[in-house]
């Protein structure tokens, strides 16, 4: 069977948003966020890293500075690199069904009217970020069915629903990995998972 080379595959650019909220950074997202990136440089794609533990922003608070407020400083060049980005990556962990709330912030800051969408007085708002694609990895103690089917994955479909997909992303695949306490040799695997989507840019 052929293989491609390097030189023949379509290259992208890509934005990985690393979502944990310990600055540490020894958590298996981490390492899977470092295998995404090794992949993808790899294989020619063009990489920026976002790591939103680093950055140090305050929490909007009301509507008047969601929709003309100042974006802080310290988060301009997160907008500007995903603005450059063709691909997102996003990498968090499930806390309480959903998102830590230090991403949260962070995304609620970015998705502002101007670079997400812009309204309508007369309709649906325009959707400004048409023509990116993006894939979401999550880590979670309990089993993924269980997250999927009991719990309906609530706070994963409102993020790529009432974010994402408004704003004009598509395709939005995901990455769930459930009981992340598991042994050594299944976290490895879940490792080159990601290496693997990263060669491929997807």
């Amino acid at each position: 069977m052929k293989t491609l080379s390097v030189e023949h595959i379509m290259t992208r650019r890509i934005a990985i948003i690393e979502g944990h909220p310990d600055p540490a950074g020894h958590h298996l997202l981490h390492a899977m966020s470092d295998a995404y990136a090794e992949g993808a440089t790899a294989a020619g794609h063009e990489v920026r890293r976002i790591e939103v533990a680093a950055l140090d922003f305050s929490l909007l608070r009301t509507q008047v500075d969601f929709e003309s407020g100042a974006l802080p400083p310290v988060l301009t060049k997160s907008q500007e690199d995903m603005r450059w980005a063709e691909h997102w990556v996003f990498l968090f962990p499930l806390w309480h069904g959903t998102m830590p709330a230090l991403f949260k912030g962070f995304l609620e800051h970015i998705f502002r009217p101007g670079f997400a969408m812009q309204y309508n007085k007369r309709g649906f708002p325009k959707r400004l970020l048409a023509g990116r694609s993006a894939r979401i990895i999550v880590t979670m103690g309990m089993p993924v069915l269980l997250y999927r089917w009991y719990f309906g994955a609530f706070g994963l479909r409102g993020f790529e629903r009432s974010m994402l997909s408004f704003a004009g992303i598509k395709p939005i695949r995901e990455s769930l990995y459930g009981l992340t306490f598991a042994n050594e040799k299944k976290r490895a695997r879940w490792i080159e998972d990601m290496r693997r989507h990263g060669g491929r840019g997807d």
